[in-house]
């Protein structure tokens, strides 16, 4: 593909070389450069990729994309400077791969928590309409049953536009991702277009080193994916959804418990045998009974939420219906069959706010006890320690400290910070280092009527420590205790 094509929604200056230069590949990392493929260099928080010109003008790269002046290398290579690398890499990315994402029904959902739930309720209603879907998110990238995993809950501008282009090539005809607020801030998603916009709620997450600066500015990068929607669907019911559409371009619609577009009353939790599940009555958009198929009233919002989408979609509503009622998600509030009188689930709650949200769901069943297993993940901000340490303490019958993807810190100072806030609250609580162990404690300790909940890993199969990914998997380990029961 010639250069002029690949820069045709990009400003740019031609430093050296030519517009027609013929360009096999893009690349922002430099160890993958090829002869003939074009390289930009962005100047990251923690590497500066114009470092490594030299090295990718060596390799054969044909174009270089730069964000300030440099030493021009050889004639024979076609320089040119933008502002900004990463939008840059997002809008050649598109261009590269003709702009798969136009080829399909766009639906772009962003939000503190339910992104992953809802995404799933959006697929799973288009699919048993007898349509296709790919996924993109924190699970991975979902096509034709295929999961691949990924490294960010949106990918880099490059590989998303990849999977893009494999969702047109299996046939998808619809796209539902997570946009999350290190996407937009960091321009993974600069210069696309959704069909649908989703926003499911907002509190303070994400604010540290390397991610935001403060609640305004995260409060702000989601914010803009309603300035790259047609039409937005928000959750009236946050206290800051006002804030979140103040500067949206498109159309509005809402949900939440009263005054919007679509309503629920007559909430209910349902506990049928050990499947939870809860039920509302909706108006609106949608009308009639709806039945959710897991726990929690987030999954209240989260069902609205793609009741909304299908709804607009045009989907007939007893596939909205159905869908619901026969959802999984993976790692969200997942219900583990144990075959004895007490129930497991898997969360990937892993901040106060979530971990409050999750036990305060549960005691809506009224368990014989709750027993709450988690960690904190390492190089993170201590707030998250404290606050799922507090919220355990308060609402746990007992709380077992484990590790949780310690990374580069030491397990044990993690467990002493979570311990800053389980000193805050009367709950009883033990410390068990090993993640296995603490599932099988949990396990071996458990009465009739208990529930044991698995928080912080959701859907993750590995546990990272020293810069290193174990395999480890929830589901695994609690199948592994169960066996040790038999």
């Amino acid at each position: 593909m010639k250069l002029e094509k690949l820069l045709e929604h990009v400003t740019y200056e031609l430093l050296q070389g030519s517009l027609d230069t013929e360009v096999s590949d893009l690349a922002y990392d430099s160890r993958k450069i090829q002869p003939g493929m074009l390289f930009v260099a962005i100047a990251g928080t923690v590497v500066d990729g114009h470092k490594f010109i030299p090295d990718v003008v060596e390799k054969g790269a044909s174009v270089l994309v730069v964000e300030r002046e440099i030493p021009l290398p050889d004639p024979a290579v076609t320089v040119v400077r933008v502002d900004n690398g990463r939008a840059a890499l997002s809008l050649m990315s598109q261009a590269y791969f003709d702009y798969p994402a136009k080829k399909m029904i766009s639906i772009g959902i962003t939000g503190t928590k339910g992104k992953s739930t809802t995404t799933y309720m959006v697929r799973d209603i288009i699919e048993k309409s007898g349509k296709t879907c790919g996924i993109v998110g924190t699970i991975g990238v979902a096509i034709a049953g295929k999961v691949t995993p990924t490294e960010h809950t949106t990918p880099e501008s490059y590989d998303l536009q990849k999977y893009f282009q494999d969702m047109v090539e299996a046939g998808c005809e619809y796209m539902v991702m997570e946009v999350s607020s290190q996407g937009i801030k960091m321009d993974r998603v600069a210069g696309m277009s959704f069909d649908y916009g989703v926003f499911t709620n907002i509190t303070p997450d994400h604010i540290g080193p390397n991610e935001h600066a403060d609640f305004a500015e995260y409060l702000q990068c989601k914010s803009r994916l309603f300035q790259m929607c047609k039409v937005g669907i928000v959750n009236r019911d946050d206290p800051h959804w006002q804030e979140i559409v103040k500067d949206a371009t498109c159309e509005i619609r809402t949900y939440g418990v009263e005054d919007a577009d679509m309503t629920a009353t007559a909430i209910e939790h349902v506990n049928n045998n050990g499947d939870l599940s809860m039920k509302f009555h909706a108006n609106g958009l949608l009308e009639g009974d709806v039945i959710v198929g897991l726990p929690g009233r987030f999954n209240i919002y989260n069902g609205m939420c793609a009741a909304c989408v299908g709804a607009l979609l045009g989907m007939p509503q007893d596939i909205i219906l159905h869908a619901l009622e026969h959802v999984e998600v993976r790692g969200r509030v997942e219900n583990v069959p144990t075959g004895r009188g007490f129930s497991v689930l898997i969360d990937f709650a892993h901040n106060g706010i979530s971990t409050e949200s999750v036990l305060k769901t549960l005691r809506g069943y009224n368990p014989g006890r709750i027993i709450a297993i988690f960690g904190c993940g390492g190089n993170r901000s201590k707030l998250r320690r404290y606050e799922m340490g507090e919220a355990v303490g308060n609402l746990a019958e007992l709380a077992i400290v484990t590790s949780d993807n310690p990374r580069t810190e030491d397990v044990m100072d993690i467990i002493e910070d979570i311990k800053v806030g389980l000193a805050k609250t009367k709950g009883e609580y033990v410390v068990i280092p090993d993640r296995q162990e603490a599932v099988n404690y949990a396990v071996d300790h458990a009465q009739d009527g208990d529930m044991i909940i698995l928080l912080g890993k959701g859907h993750e199969e590995y546990q990272e420590i020293n810069g290193v990914k174990h395999h480890y998997s929830e589901r695994e380990a609690v199948q592994n205790a169960l066996a040790r029961l038999k």
